[in-house]
């Protein structure tokens, strides 16, 4: 982490006790083929604001998104060049470790599956490293990435992105927890090798599967 994120203020050390204590797991597990609210959640309808204790400010013309790592064509986005790939709009559902989950939320942005096709990943590549502006990282698996409904995006409900979201482009993975939904986004690495980001290496789960209730490591 950066000055502008300190790896060990209050909160974080709230956060750490909470993976230690467990607190807030049910011990319970289900379907979301059947189970629209993961264990443990519940309903809310604005949208809480969490973070490091900082904001950055990243405006259009301090935008740059780098994706690299094992690809054959790594690029560097202006915010021009992303707004000019191919849009796609989603509906879907966002769940936070804190407990809180959003339904029906309207997305706009580019797909996953775009930026694979655009960088041309390594068939070796098995993982997704997210960067952020703050210093921020975390982690997923390639599959995990490679989804439908996996977009980095610009819009919600209609509005850009704002700052205290990550605007004005972040990552969306709804079928995880929100912490792999890096804000403020500043470069994607596709990589051999997994690698856990912040929050992983302070006790919260690597998969981060909200049915599964994979809160803390």
């Amino acid at each position: 982490m950066t000055d502008d994120s300190p790896a060990d203020s209050k909160l974080v050390r709230a956060k750490r006790r909470w993976a230690e204590e467990g607190r807030l797991l049910t011990g319970t597990t289900a379907d979301p083929a059947v189970a629209r609210l993961p264990p443990g959640q519940r309903l809310v309808r604005d949208w809480p604001v969490l973070d490091l204790g900082n904001q950055p400010l990243v405006d259009a013309a301090r935008f740059r998104l780098d994706i690299g790592g094992a690809v054959r064509r790594p690029i560097t986005l202006r915010f021009d060049d992303f707004m000019a790939l191919p849009m796609t709009e989603s509906v879907s559902d966002m769940h936070c470790v804190t407990q809180w989950s959003r339904y029906d939320n309207r997305w706009q942005g580019v797909s996953a599956r775009t930026l694979i096709d655009l960088v041309e990943v390594s068939d070796k590549a098995r993982h997704v490293i997210f960067h952020a502006v703050d210093g921020y990282a975390t982690n997923v698996r390639l599959d995990q990435f490679d989804q439908p409904d996996v977009l980095l995006v610009h819009s919600w409900e209609g509005g850009p992105i704002t700052r205290e979201h990550g605007g004005p482009v972040r990552v969306l993975i709804p079928r995880l927890y929100l912490w792999k939904s890096a804000k403020w986004i500043r470069r994607i690495e596709f990589s051999i090798t997994d690698q856990p980001g912040f929050w992983e290496g302070n006790g919260y789960h690597n998969n981060a599967d909200p049915w599964l209730e994979e809160r803390y490591s």
